[in-house]
């Protein structure tokens, strides 16, 4: 028997390196869920979160629960943040995803891979409600130009994206909300189509070249005269004010328009990066989060990744200028810090599971040859310890490496990452 003929999945198959949180075709997603292993600290991890956000679910009218939607997800490189969050929003969303000829629910995915019985059900019954999930890199996102209002600015054009108005220019995005709020937005754009013969979504984002057509279907729209209309158009980006009250409000009608009982989350990549050392945008995160758990009463949630946790992050910004940051600690109240510890588990599962038929002879083959292997594999004066086969069970996980390697290759990356710029690009 060759080696490739052991596992149960083929080792050739293409693995992602690195997740993305825009890559969202259907094979993808389908790896993703699939492949996805809950180790004993994501297991943890899963039951902090979901434990916060259904207090939040049946608590709507506790005072304290304005404080609880922010959750900041912190690990260094490569120890699953972006991961973890993107599972969160496949899990929240709860939708249904087809591969191969096969459909499967988010959830149901996890009927495995969770073992607690109570944590299976906390999920259930969490994903169970209506939720938006809004999953995106910041930097991807950003607008240069947004200075001070960055986070803001893109919190408020993911926003846009959802509602289905145009997220590249905040002031027309204003103008569609404006005619929705009215019921003339649908008069718009059928007023636009015949004046310019040209879908009014495939044309807004260059709306300037087609300025005599907006202003003849706003007039359309509205029964305003050319002058008004011309007026209110040309001004309409200069006039066009953001702030977090303002973007909070339209989150809250957002949330009216569907339900009670409906749900909004974002999840934020990369957040720690974005903001750096830049302690403006730090206090726009903490406003935003604090507004929208005020208003929108837990129904509403904030998740963020970052290489450091937020006292570190905090810390830095502390040492540079002296604002006060100990609100932000109240707003994000769930901290779960991500380490690659449980990377021999990952692999285990999701590289190395063998098929069936193998299981028996392997653990012969360490019956065998055991006590040879456990004298080869012995560390004496070397500074730490590495791991050795266990029993049986543990060799058939592991073959064909040893225990040991895993941690060893994992220590020498982070040695090389240490040494010179060129060791920061691997990951």
């Amino acid at each position: 028997m060759h080696i490739k003929d052991l596992f149960k999945r083929d080792i050739f198959r293409s693995i992602n390196g690195v997740v993305k949180a825009d890559q969202l075709d259907e094979s993808t997603v389908w790896q993703e869920l699939d492949e996805f292993v809950v180790t004993r600290e994501l297991d943890d991890h899963f039951r902090r979160f979901f434990s916060a956000y259904l207090d939040a679910i049946d608590n709507p009218k506790d005072s304290d629960v304005a404080g609880k939607i922010g959750v900041w997800v912190s690990g260094f490189f490569g120890s699953g943040k972006s991961h973890f969050i993107k599972m969160l929003s496949y899990l929240l969303a709860n939708e249904a995803h087809q591969y191969g000829g096969k459909s499967k629910k988010a959830v149901e995915f996890f009927e495995s891979k969770v073992q607690d019985d109570m944590l299976r059900g906390d999920i259930k019954r969490a994903v169970a409600s209506n939720t938006d999930v809004i999953l995106f890199n910041i930097d991807a996102k950003a607008v240069a130009k947004a200075g001070r209002e960055a986070i803001l600015a893109v919190f408020l054009k993911v926003l846009n994206e959802i509602e289905g108005y145009c997220p590249e220019h905040p002031h027309i995005a204003h103008m569609e909300r404006h005619l929705d709020e009215r019921g003339k937005l649908e008069t718009f754009k059928s007023a636009f189509k015949e004046a310019s013969g040209s879908e009014w979504q495939a044309e807004r984002d260059a709306y300037e070249f087609n300025h005599d057509q907006v202003i003849s279907a706003w007039c359309s729209a509205t029964g305003q005269s050319v002058e008004a209309a011309e007026k209110w158009i040309d001004s309409a980006e200069e006039r066009f004010s953001l702030s977090v009250e303002n973007f909070c409000k339209w989150v809250q009608e957002y949330l009216k328009k569907r339900g009670p009982e409906h749900r909004l989350i974002f999840l934020v990549d990369e957040v720690g990066q974005f903001i750096g050392a830049d302690t403006h945008l730090m206090l726009n995160l903490q406003t935003i989060t604090e507004v929208l758990g005020t208003l929108c009463g837990g129904r509403v949630w904030v998740v963020v990744t970052s290489q450091e946790d937020i006292d570190a992050v905090l810390g830095d910004l502390r040492n540079t200028h002296a604002y006060d940051f100990s609100k932000i600690q109240d707003r994000f109240k769930t901290r779960l810090s991500l380490s690659s510890g449980n990377v021999d588990e990952v692999i285990q599962e999701r590289l190395l599971a063998k098929q069936e038929a193998v299981v028996g002879q392997l653990e012969d083959l360490f019956r065998e040859k055991g006590d040879i292997l456990r004298n080869q594999i012995s560390f004496s004066n070397v500074g730490m310890t590495f791991k050795q086969y266990r029993d049986s069970d543990d060799f058939c996980r592991n073959y064909p490496f040893a225990p040991y390697q895993f941690q060893l290759v994992q220590k020498v990356f982070e040695a090389i990452r240490k040494a010179g710029a060129t060791g920061l690009n691997l990951s």
